[in-house]
């Protein structure tokens, strides 16, 4: 069936490219979005088979492409709106669509990929589908921040595949050449340790590029601020999960080895250095999309330390990241609207949302709530359970600051989002306000709300697969 899924996908993204009539585009990408969610339906059903020999669905998997999947039927959406509203060339849409049906695609065969070198290729792929989407403005800035990315990303592939050779040399002393996650996990015990800690460190820095994790982080920042609305949520959401989960992966290989508090210690270092260095910035952003992009940073400093203290911090992590990836995605959807109604992204240039959209300045209030992590939030969860992880890990010389620069952030946003909706608008002449439809909103209102109902009362099956995810992982 995943080969079958490759090569329709391949076909609705070349049918796209070709393609210059509106309402083809609609019907193809409705297509796109049957197909995408036919897979995961097909792939929840056949849990833990293999396919192609080189694909898995494991708990991992399913997690992360249920949410891609729920995410690329909303910047879908967003997307036909965006386009709407900013006149371009049927080429221009043409290609915008296709790119992010090969986007999703190459998503796809990471999240579900078995083999590190598989994984590899599916992310580069990533790299060349989100360069496009980014340009897609065609801006002077555009064309910088795409330049940008591609050039980064490529170094930063790179050194993921000089891990990966690490990762072979030890792999081949240890008597063995499949590379596969499940042959890795079985013999890493056996390799070298030497090699192991290279390969490790290459593809924590190879892969933070995409998740957005310091130091690799910069091209993600600028990347957010000029990519169009539905494509900077899908960058600060599933395609930082595609980052995660090859980090994730390469981590639970060496998480049972003689070299797994070294490399804790890496990932809590990572992390709390991407915190310090998201608030530094937040205090200082005068962006909305800039703004939402550093705390992106923030928040997968977070997951990244919940990793290196262990514990119940695995399971918060898998938790974080999911509730980040629905809380982030209605920030930019929000953003989109927010852009058509100032006609500026420049925090300066906004207020009295309140008044001119009543239905998006609530839902910015809800995503204070949430990404801030308040109460009922379920951010709130599993950033708790994160925190009482270095409690019980005996970080707390980390937690102490950790909880003042995330005090500090929070400020930072608050400062920003209550102008945005309470303050009155500064040489703003709101005779010719666009009028948004309130269905617009529908779309942040449903992730919002999945964000709170799964972190106050989690289903069973979604509590056994994010265990299932950590199950090899030392408890």
């Amino acid at each position: 069936m995943l080969a079958y899924y490759f090569i329709i996908a391949a076909a609705l993204s070349g049918l796209l490219f070709f393609s210059r009539e509106k309402k083809l585009h609609h019907i193809l990408i409705v297509l796109f979005n049957v197909l995408q969610w036919g897979i995961t339906v097909y792939e929840c059903v056949h849990f833990r088979s293999e396919e192609l020999g080189y694909f898995t669905a494991d708990a991992a998997a399913l997690l992360l492409l249920i949410v891609l999947s729920i995410l690329t039927t909303t910047s879908s959406y967003h997307s036909v709106g965006y386009l709407k509203h900013h006149p371009s060339s049927s080429r221009v849409k043409a290609i915008y669509y296709s790119a992010f049906s090969i986007l999703v695609m190459a998503q796809t065969g990471v999240f579900l990929s078995s083999h590190i070198a598989l994984t590899w290729a599916f992310v580069e792929i990533t790299t060349f589908a989100a360069t496009i989407l980014i340009f897609h403005e065609r801006t002077e800035y555009a064309i910088e921040a795409a330049w940008k990315y591609l050039f980064v990303c490529s170094i930063a592939i790179t050194f993921a595949f000089i891990g990966i050779l690490f990762l072979s040399i030890s792999a081949q002393e240890a008597g063995t050449v499949d590379l596969s996650y499940r042959s890795l996990i079985h013999h890493a015990g056996l390799f070298n340790p030497f090699w192991l800690k290279l390969a490790f460190l290459f593809i924590l820095v190879g892969f933070s590029a995409k998740m957005g994790l310091f130091p690799m982080h910069t091209v993600c920042i600028d990347a957010h601020t000029v990519a169009p609305p539905p494509i900077s949520a899908f960058i600060s959401t599933t395609l930082m999960n595609v980052g995660f989960i090859a980090i994730f992966r390469m981590y639970s290989v060496i998480a049972s080895t003689s070299i797994a508090p070294w490399a804790n210690h890496v990932l809590i270092i990572a992390g709390a250095l991407s915190v310090f260095v998201a608030t530094i910035y937040l205090l200082r952003v005068n962006h909305f999309k800039r703004m939402s992009a550093y705390s992106s940073l923030e928040n997968m400093g977070i997951v990244a330390i919940g990793l290196g203290v262990g514990g119940i911090g695995y399971y918060a992590a898998f938790l974080h990241i999911i509730f980040h990836s629905f809380t982030k995605a209605s920030v930019f959807y929000q953003i989109q609207q927010v852009h058509r109604i100032y006609k500026s992204y420049m925090i300066r240039d906004t207020g009295g949302y309140f008044k001119y959209y009543t239905p998006g300045a609530i839902v910015i209030l809800f995503v204070f709530i949430c990404i801030t992590a308040m109460p009922p939030s379920g951010m709130f969860i599993s950033e708790f359970m994160i925190f009482r992880a270095m409690f019980s890990s005996h970080y707390i010389w980390l937690l102490i600051p950790i909880l003042i620069l995330l005090t500090m952030a929070i400020w930072a946003l608050g400062k920003n989002f209550f102008r945005l909706i309470f303050l009155p608008p500064v040489n703003f002449d709101d005779s010719h306000i666009e009028k948004i439809s309130p269905v617009e909103s529908l779309s942040q209102y449903i992730l919002l709300g999945l964000v709170i109902y799964l972190g106050l009362n989690p289903p069973a099956v979604f509590v056994s697969l994010i265990n299932e995810a950590i199950i090899n992982l030392p408890h």
